[in-house]
């Protein structure tokens, strides 16, 4: 099959020139030559692009149903090969995001690993959105508030957002009194988290943030949170056993993230789903069946 069509799948998934060319570990300059390639082979343009946004064409649109059911029928003939329909065995190749992944997957791997040891598997720990199709990826875990229509998503768990500090930073710049008095406090957060949004009730706000420290890392905001450095936005996930002790604390606790973003198990459509996506899905729901961090 031709390696573009993966690519316009990627590009598709991914929602941008840039992402999917972080996904693919190529160029956005090579993603885009690729991609006019194609439309010139195929006498039609697929995507309409703009500084903003991508969107399909109604030609685009029946081409990329068909690639999606192409990709589904080329991984069902391989696994009928393999031999994994039927029984959990052969490769597994699962992604998650990189903190998450570490806490709450990483920790109970050996449960499934146990039950199921004719599986290989692979884990590949990124923040970066995996590419289930140009990246061959069996099951993804994504924190998202956007499922893409071309996967089949489960639903794991809620991912509550709250604000919080250490006792350290409440000691030393006090403590916010309502969402306007943020804007003279310290606050941390992670390339690309900004702005916060922020409910309560159905009252809505927005907090732009300039971080006390620019990172690209989450676990970075975090350990700066722990050591009294600002004020964090964090997922219940991420901080649940910090406040359940009291190194960290809640802000202003009557506002929170909305609940739009959830942690969902991705896979993608097809006929029949391997037998060992199926198991780590239920390997999953096991795990997070309630939440760790909710008990906390």
């Amino acid at each position: 099959m031709n390696p573009d069509y993966a690519l316009f799948a990627t590009v598709v998934d991914s929602g941008s020139l840039s992402a999917a060319a972080r996904a693919l570990r190529i160029s956005p300059a090579m993603v885009s030559k690729r991609l006019a390639r194609l439309e010139t082979r195929l006498g039609v343009r697929l995507l309409h692009r703009t500084t903003r946004r991508l969107a399909l064409t109604p030609p685009g649109e029946r081409f990329h149903a068909d690639v999606i059911a192409i990709l589904a029928a080329m991984r069902t003939a391989e696994e009928r090969l393999t031999g994994i329909r039927d029984v959990p065995s052969g490769p597994l190749r699962v992604s998650a995001p990189t903190s998450f992944g570490r806490l709450h997957i990483a920790p109970s791997l050996h449960r499934f690993l146990a039950r199921y040891p004719s599986v290989d598997l692979h884990v590949d720990l990124t923040d970066a959105a995996a590419d289930l199709f140009g990246g061959r990826i069996d099951l993804a875990v994504r924190i998202t508030a956007d499922v893409p229509a071309s996967v089949v998503a489960h639903r794991l768990a809620a991912n509550r957002r709250l604000l919080c500090a250490s006792p350290t930073y409440f000691a030393t710049y006090g403590t916010p009194d309502d969402i306007a008095d943020l804007a003279r406090h310290r606050l941390l957060a992670a390339a690309g988290q900004s702005p916060w949004r922020l409910a309560h009730g159905r009252q809505r706000r927005t907090v732009d943030v300039a971080s006390v420290v620019e990172t690209n890392s989450s676990e970075l905001v975090r350990e700066l949170a722990l050591s009294g450095v600002g004020i964090a936005l964090r997922s219940l996930w991420d901080v649940g056993e910090a406040l359940a002790d009291g190194r960290l604390v809640r802000v202003l606790p009557d506002w929170s993230g909305p609940d739009d973003l959830a942690i969902y198990a991705l896979h993608p459509r097809a006929p029949s789903v391997p037998a060992a996506v199926t198991a780590f899905i239920d390997f999953l729901r096991e795990t997070f069946d309630p939440p760790p961090w909710e008990a906390a």
